[in-house]
């Protein structure tokens, strides 16, 4: 007769699992609190104390760490020996083993005193599991009643090895992910020398940055999905690069008190700007570049209205995202059967920045700085007054999340001119004023780096541009400052760099 131990913290579907296991004669042994759901229920499991002959130590610290237990899952059913050890100390082989462990996350991210905490650490069930999925050749692993149907369909004729594998290496990264979760706990350093990252997937994209690609979304926080994922209220299921955009507009937009509205296209800005309220905020967005605009990802900081919804939908977008959606904003939304909605709030940036590349991965902290322009060293003769700080302030908000060379171009603040992605800052420079055109008269520019010789400020001169914020810090700062002073423009230095490449 085949063996289950059943020892799960999450008990959800487990009784229907015990009652299928039993009716194909499989017998049970389960921990206490398992037993007693299944006794609630009418099951009969065997007490693991029946098994070990001993009680729960340490306050339940201690219960399935016992050679009878551990020999019954690890033992070598083709090995003589280890059968006749078995014998040896009246075990019987375990078959099955269905354990899931404390809850360790949901007590991180409720806020649980730290020593709540540390007995959420869980100990002997990461052995059951892990005991388990070493012996895959003959054991079978059940981590979370998703596999519990599928398993007991199955098992009416046996599970199949490649069945206990792939079991295994869901279990082996279970364990990995919730060793992750503790260790972050524990961190103490930015970049320690082992980093583990707790991923866990929480909706597959409908493809990656090409259809041949498959994707997925992964969260990082423990117990918070993605906003992105959480919030999808309509609209069909999001692409990679939908979800790439979409989080480069929402972080626009959270940078802003007033009401904000970012356009975004391949992770770049193709229209931004303030305004009295959302809908004239979105119109003066829109403005900027309506081409561009075309098919792009849309995010508001302000609940999304119906005279905002009527503009949204007079032409295609992919996203459009919002803390909150008036009622007849969200059915006139709804028409557009293909358009993603989604509601998602302020976005806070944690953690890391993830890139890889061959064979490795690039980490590093992810940029939450930031940069009071009131602070800024005003470098120049000129000074700016009043109107240019107000758009100083946007166009260095909006530069710092452009592709590098990034260049934006403010007035009123509104973005009128954008240059992003070039492999010289004047090539970006050249692209945005042409972008802005008589608009860049009298207006405002920010680049995310410094300025490498003159010629971006000659360049921004003759276009009109009134007031620059960069870096500096470049060799020639003098000469770039001296440009400034030679066309009147007023010049600001914010000490450090915003790359995004």
């Amino acid at each position: 007769m085949a063996t289950a131990l059943l020892s799960v913290a999450d008990k959800d579907g487990i009784d229907r699992l015990a009652a299928g296991l039993a009716r194909l004669g499989i017998a049970l042994i389960a921990t206490a609190g398992t037993q007693r759901r299944l006794a609630a229920k009418g099951i009969t499991a065997t007490a693991i104390e029946t098994v070990t002959g001993f009680s729960d130590l340490l306050g339940g610290r201690v219960k399935t760490l016992h050679p009878k237990v551990m020999a019954g899952i690890l033992a070598d059913r083709d090995d003589k020996q280890h059968l006749q050890q078995l014998a040896e100390i009246g075990a019987v082989p375990i078959d099955i083993v269905v354990a899931n462990l404390y809850p360790f996350e949901t007590a991180v991210a409720g806020g649980k005193p730290e020593a709540d905490i540390i007995e959420n650490i869980d100990i002997g069930g990461v052995s059951l599991v892990r005991a388990a999925a070493k012996n895959y050749r003959h054991v079978a692993v059940l981590i979370n009643s998703r596999q519990y149907d599928a398993f007991l369909a199955e098992a009416k004729k046996g599970s199949s090895l490649a069945t206990r594998k792939r079991l295994a290496a869901e279990a082996f990264a279970y364990i990995a992910h919730y060793d992750a979760l503790i260790a972050a706990h524990f961190r103490t350093e930015a970049l320690p020398h082992y980093l583990g990252l707790a991923l866990r997937k929480e909706a597959d994209c409908r493809y990656g940055e090409n259809p041949h690609q498959q994707a997925a979304v992964y969260g990082l926080l423990p117990g918070i999905r993605p906003a992105l994922v959480a919030g999808q209220l309509h609209g069909k299921a999001m692409s990679y690069n939908n979800f790439a955009d979409s989080d480069t507009a929402l972080a626009i937009v959270s940078g802003f008190v007033p009401a904000a509205a970012a356009i975004v296209k391949h992770e770049n800005v193709c229209g931004f700007a303030l305004g009295q309220d959302i809908s004239q905020a979105f119109r003066r967005a829109l403005d900027c570049d309506k081409l561009s605009a075309f098919g792009g990802i849309i995010a508001l900081n302000r609940e999304c209205d119906s005279g905002t919804a009527r503009q949204i939908t007079a032409f295609y977008n992919e996203v459009v995202i919002a803390p909150s959606f008036a009622a007849e904003a969200l059915a006139a939304l709804k028409k557009k059967s293909n358009l993603r909605i989604i509601q998602a709030g302020r976005q806070d940036r944690h953690g890391y920045s993830l890139h890889t590349i061959a064979d490795g991965m690039l980490v590093q902290e992810s940029d939450q700085l930031k940069i009071d322009i009131s602070k800024a060293e005003k470098v120049s003769k000129a000074q700016p007054n009043a109107a240019h700080l107000a758009d100083l302030e946007v166009a260095w908000q909006v530069a710092r999340m452009l592709k590098s060379n990034g260049i934006a171009i403010v007035k009123g603040q509104a973005t009128v001119g954008i240059g992003a992605g070039q492999p010289s800052r004047i090539g970006s420079v050249q692209i945005a004023c042409t972008h802005a055109g008589a608009k860049a008269n009298g207006a405002v520019l920010a680049s995310d780096g410094f300025f490498p010789f003159r010629d971006s400020i000659d360049l921004a001169a003759k276009h009109g541009i009134k007031a620059i914020i960069h870096p500096g810090g470049s060799l020639k700062d003098k000469e770039v400052v001296q440009a400034a002073d030679e066309h009147g423009i007023a010049m600001l230095t914010t000490g450090t760099r915003a790359f995004r490449h």
